[in-house]
């Protein structure tokens, strides 16, 4: 068996684990008698005070806590060496500027409003045949049409089938 180097840390860390894992199944064992007896035992459940462990003084408490807040009070007091900046105050419009804009604004209005007019009147007919023209009408209606013509016309004898074909009827 090899043997390892204990120091004093290990021993110690060593025997409270040994004394955690004793606690715990003190804390199991006073259960199950509970749970046998209906009864709780005492003696059983109550491990013992851990020696060793020391708690703080009040006094020490209080120390710490004054010398926590003094070094809070100096770091709020003075963060940095520069002063920030104070912020810009926001910029404001005025009356004369307000007004100067809503100026600009109607004549750009009016001068796009008088180009409108302006046009001639031949582009006006152009755009509104372009928007006539992109409406087709449905092709079963103009198929009906074509055989209503048809049907009202005589058709001689002797003519062919490709003669037969009756062109649509222009708009």
């Amino acid at each position: 068996m090899a043997t390892h180097k204990l120091t004093p840390e290990i021993i110690t860390a060593a025997v409270e684990g040994f004394e955690q894992q004793k606690l715990r199944i003190d804390a199991q064992i006073a259960e199950l008698r509970q749970m046998l007896t209906g009864s709780p035992t005492a003696t059983a459940a109550t491990p013992e005070a851990l020696k060793g462990k020391r708690r703080m003084s009040a006094a020490a408490r209080k120390r710490i806590g004054d010398a926590q807040r003094k070094r809070w009070a100096e770091s709020k007091k003075t963060s940095s060496p520069v002063a920030p900046k104070a912020p810009k105050p926001k910029r404001k419009l005025s009356a004369a500027g307000k007004k100067a804009i809503s100026e600009a604004t109607k004549k750009r209005w009016a001068a796009f409003h008088a180009a409108k007019k302006a046009e001639t009147p031949t582009v006006a007919r152009k755009r509104a045949a372009k928007k006539t023209a992109t409406k087709k009408a449905p092709v079963k209606a103009s198929r009906k049409a074509t055989k209503k013509v048809a049907a009202k016309r005589p058709q001689k004898a002797a003519t062919t089938p490709a003669q037969a074909v009756v062109p649509a009827a222009t708009e």
